[in-house]
């Protein structure tokens, strides 16, 4: 469930909303985190629910000593009224039991809030690649029939690479391929509703391994924004993307001294 952090809820229609996916190497949230923190994006509420690990702590996207001490949870929203951009941010994981009902959830707001389109981010196992994904591009996408009818052909023009179905017994071409996306989480499950309950909704996600997994992040989102230009590139043709403070600790704080 949705809730506004103010008395007045903030209208999503006609927006887009970016999600993120809780997928191999965290690569969807820290892309997210990206495009919140160098849009200055706000937060407007937060999402109430039993399906995700409960979670608190101190405000990631801090600029200043006075929004510091801010306290931020499990899954917030944030709006750009300007842009037309929603994001939803989740910060831990998924009860596996729940994952059907979360997806339920989300499908329900996403419909109720009447966003024009959903783009959720992602990624899979790079070992788990068959032999025809090894060529080229480690980025993929996948588009519901009506995301299709609105945005296939400006996809087809970025020359981007759809998600190839495979058969699930390699060498045996008799058997029907299927769509597999192994360390997505619950990045299948969300398509497939959202081709049943018609959604506009697109998935973009990113071969990759557990680890360091930042070079990943700018690899999704600058993907991302050769189709939605979320922001402008320099004079190089590259993107300026802000980096949150939080990020200093993504492998834990430094070594305490008193261990020597």
């Amino acid at each position: 469930m949705f809730i506004p952090v103010e008395a007045i809820p903030p209208s999503f229609k006609g927006f887009t909303l970016i999600l993120p996916a809780i997928a191999v190497g965290n690569v969807a949230q820290l892309a997210v985190d990206l495009i919140v923190s160098t849009l200055s994006m706000k937060r407007v509420g937060y999402m109430h629910t039993d399906c995700l690990v409960p979670m608190v702590g101190p405000n990631p996207y801090a600029t200043s000593a006075e929004d510091a001490g801010e306290l931020h949870t499990t899954a917030e929203v944030y709006r750009d009224a300007e842009k037309k951009l929603a994001v939803l941010q989740i910060r831990s994981p998924l009860i596996q039991s729940r994952s059907r009902k979360f997806r339920k959830l989300l499908v329900s707001w996403i419909k109720a809030s009447e966003f024009s389109r959903t783009v959720v981010l992602s990624s899979s196992h790079a070992y788990q690649r068959d032999d025809q994904q090894l060529k080229g591009t480690p980025l993929r996408y996948l588009v519901t029939p009506a995301m299709r009818t609105a945005s296939g052909p400006a996809l087809a023009e970025l020359g981007w690479v759809e998600m190839e179905r495979l058969s699930p017994y390699p060498g045996l071409v008799e058997a029907e391929p299927r769509l597999s996306i192994p360390g997505g989480g619950v990045t299948k499950g969300l398509f497939t509703d959202g081709c049943q309950e018609e959604l506009c909704l697109a998935v973009v996600l990113v071969f990759c391994s557990e680890g360091d997994n930042v070079p990943d992040a700018f690899t999704l989102v600058n993907h991302l924004n050769e189709w939605l230009l979320l922001v402008d590139n320099d004079k190089r043709g590259a993107q300026k993307w802000k980096v949150p403070g939080s990020w200093r600790l993504l492998f834990g704080s430094s070594h305490p001294p008193s261990i020597f």
